[in-house]
């Protein structure tokens, strides 16, 4: 399980056990530790900020919830259909999760369709809680690719620069693999591209540019094209440089992907922005925070069994013109007759 990193350029050698701890017969890996941390910061972001959006944090994780399942699975899934000629002749292997093998953009399309399958049970609006989502996903796919610097995977096809990589993982990967499959011709004596690194830069200089964007978009959905479109570019210019892509013939499905997602994200956005500003009309596509509803919801203050907002406690006791409450008056007067007697 212990493996070694270097980066030979800049004088860096790292000894790494993919092991962090055992319980008992069980153990836990640093993938998995790096990837829950990826996912605990994406939460409390989502729950930091999910009342600027308009949205009602209790059932917010419910919707979580549900996004998640369906993410695990869709990324399996996604995975398997790419590579089924290693499945075929053991469909028990598929549930293996821990052997490895989640593909990531089937695990985008699982978790939006989680997210509308929550949103639609929990009555929560699908775009504004798509548009944190996606904040959600830039960090924790930026904190989860260093999971894979642990694995020492990921990487890219040889390069000079100073900051390439090499190690056991990454040679042995070379050796046992044609150029055909990684699409390169791969030499194991130069480092390679390190390109977990990469993808977890672009992914941060993505949340800072999101962070930004948050305060001035103008629709609900807006900061969902912009993921789209950030990740699209940065996929398709990446993925172009990895060993280990899922192919589609000769073509890599994630770079082909992220292109097309790329520029329909920024068409759609170029359209809508369009429509919004010759309309010069302030309630069009107003955010879904700025509505009544939107505010009552963020609130707490909305009943989704009425689909109106909540009603008022009333008093618990009635008090006479004096502020005294009833009963006490009563019991006064009677003391006040009693008195005259």
């Amino acid at each position: 399980m212990t493996h070694t990193v270097s980066f030979p350029g800049l004088g860096l050698e790292f000894e790494i056990n993919r092991v962090a701890f055992s319980i008992g017969s069980i153990d836990i890996y640093w993938y998995a530790i790096i990837i829950a941390t990826g996912f605990c910061l994406a939460l409390w972001f989502v729950f930091k900020n999910v009342k600027k959006f308009g949205i009602d944090g209790d059932r917010a994780i419910d919707v979580i919830f549900f996004a998640m399942i369906f993410g695990i699975v869709g990324a399996r899934l996604y995975f398997v259909a790419f590579q089924w000629e290693n499945y075929a002749g053991n469909l028990a292997e598929i549930f293996n999760i821990r052997g490895g093998g989640l593909g990531f953009y089937g695990g985008v399309i699982g978790g939006i369709i989680g997210i509308w399958l929550g949103c639609k049970i929990r009555k929560l609006p699908f775009w504004p809680f798509m548009d944190i989502a996606a904040a959600a996903v830039l960090i924790g796919q930026g904190v989860g690719r260093w999971g894979n610097f642990v694995n020492g995977e990921c990487f890219g096809c040889n390069t000079t620069l100073p900051w390439g990589m090499t190690g056991d993982n990454i040679v042995g990967y070379i050796l046992t693999h044609s150029s055909e499959e990684m699409g390169f011709a791969m030499d194991p004596l130069v480092p390679v591209h390190p390109t977990f690194f990469y993808e977890s830069l672009w992914c941060a200089i993505g949340f800072a540019a999101y962070l930004f964007l948050m305060k001035k978009r103008r629709f609900d959905g807006e900061m969902t094209l912009f993921y789209i479109g950030w990740n699209g570019f940065g996929r398709m210019l990446i993925e172009g440089l990895r060993t280990d892509s899922l192919m589609l013939g000769s073509f890599r499905v994630s770079q082909l992907l992220g292109g097309l997602m790329a520029a329909g994200a920024l068409i759609l956005w170029l359209v809508i922005r369009s429509k919004i500003k010759r309309t010069n009309d302030p309630s069009y596509m107003m955010l879904w925070r700025d509505t009544e509803t939107g505010k009552l919801q963020a609130e707490g203050k909305w009943d989704y069994k009425k689909n109106a907002p909540k009603e008022e406690p009333e008093a618990e006791s009635e008090k006479d013109e004096s502020g005294a409450p009833e009963e006490e008056t009563k019991e006064e007067s009677g003391a006040e007759e009693n008195s005259e007697e």
